[in-house]
């Protein structure tokens, strides 16, 4: 029966040519992704490239690669498919590649959401020409895109740009920086014993006290809460959150181009990190690139009441410090912490955002309230109420 023999051999060859194809599949084979810039604001637009070589004489008729990809970003070219993996999708590519060929496609991303957002890992799977036997391999790198919160002008969210929180970013008092030693000078009644000059007191056999140089610099001390249902419910609104964020940014962004030294306090756990989100005001050049960082990768879920972390952050802060705390649930623990502040002396604000928080009453604090009608995605701009001192006529 020599055709069938014929037949047999020939599924034979067949066969173990397809297994050895299968097999080396993959040899040399580079897959790459790159995005056209790692850190954007919200509605910005990035290019996602990605590309596979085929560094070897072996052509491959057929590559299937699936990347991972967050569902929070929103591809302008190109589908994806839902993932079994909550918050991810994946990206198929389905081409063929010839002997040392490369192939590379673009898509652009608009980022309509902020956050964190992770690219990877990507599965790549190839075979040989018929389909019978394939193999696969994972590629675990991982790209990240960070997306910054919405920064609008402070009138957009019914803040004056001019004295917003009080007389403090109108007259802008001398100081004098502990850490800047302009001089010395013979002591005087009254100078405080940490301000005396030991090495320049033995050096003229006299006590000498320090001279510090003066400065202008006013520290503003942001207070974030992430809580947006009132105790003892827990839960998340979008919009309260997203709309907070927006003002917390906002105001930090107007801050720092005004010349002050602006720190940023959330009462929630760092996303990759130990600890609360602190920020101790500084007048660093990357300090407000790291507020918008912080900002960019809260999740809203509280780990301590705000007004807790408000009273231990306050010893600290400077005494001629400005207080901003921004909130959707002004409870009755935090307006009392508000009050004592402003009883010792504080200067003290609060941003109310949300309907609901309108009717809170705050016996004279300063207030503005901001409203969270419109969705946080497509807001242009935020439709806006009034400051106004509550509680006084």
């Amino acid at each position: 029966q020599a055709p069938l023999l014929l037949v047999a051999l020939l599924f034979f060859f067949a066969s173990g040519a397809a297994r050895l194809w299968a097999r080396y599949a993959l040899e040399r084979v580079e897959y790459g992704r790159r995005l056209s810039a790692n850190r954007v604001f919200f509605g910005e637009s990035v290019t996602l490239e990605v590309a596979i070589a085929n560094r070897k004489i072996l052509p491959l008729p057929w590559v299937h690669v699936q990347d991972e990809v967050p569902e929070g970003v929103t591809f302008l070219k190109g589908q994806t498919s839902p993932s079994h993996k909550p918050t991810r999708a994946i990206l198929s590519n389905f081409l063929s590649l010839s002997w040392y060929h490369r192939q590379g496609r673009r898509y652009p991303l608009q980022c309509l959401r902020r956050g964190l957002f992770t690219f990877g890992p990507a599965t790549i799977k190839s075979g040989d020409l018929f389909g019978f036997f394939f193999k696969d391999t994972t590629d675990e790198r991982l790209d990240h895109l960070l997306v910054y919160p919405r920064v609008v002008p402070l009138e957009e969210l019914g803040i004056p740009s001019k004295a917003p929180f009080g007389d403090l970013l109108v007259r802008r008092h001398l100081f004098q920086d502990p850490v800047r030693v302009m001089t010395t000078r013979d002591y005087a009644y009254g100078d405080p014993l940490k301000r005396i000059a030991w090495k320049a007191t033995a050096r003229v056999g006299r006590l000498q006290s320090r001279v510090f140089e003066p400065t202008t610099t006013v520290d503003l001390a942001l207070f974030l809460d992430t809580r947006t249902v009132a105790p003892p419910f827990w839960g998340q609104v979008e919009q309260l959150l997203e709309t907070g964020i927006i003002v917390a940014a906002s105001v930090a962004n107007h801050s720092v181009q005004e010349g002050y030294r602006v720190g940023l306090y959330v009462n929630e756990l760092y996303r990759h990190a130990s600890g609360m989100v602190r920020l101790p005001p500084s007048d660093h050049p990357e300090q407000l690139r790291r507020v918008l960082e912080a900002l960019a990768q809260l999740q809203g879920f509280p780990f301590v009441d705000i007004e807790e972390a408000l009273e231990r952050e306050a010893r600290a802060l400077p005494w001629a410090s400005a207080i901003v705390v921004v909130a959707a649930v002004p409870t009755a623990p935090l307006l009392g912490s508000l009050h004592r502040l402003q009883r010792a002396g504080r200067r003290v604000a609060l941003v109310l955002v949300g309907q609901s928080a309108a009717t809170a009453p705050s016996n004279g604090l300063l207030v503005y309230h901001v409203s969270d009608q419109v969705y946080w995605r497509e807001l242009e701009s935020l439709r806006v109420g009034h400051p106004r001192r509550r509680g006084t006529r």
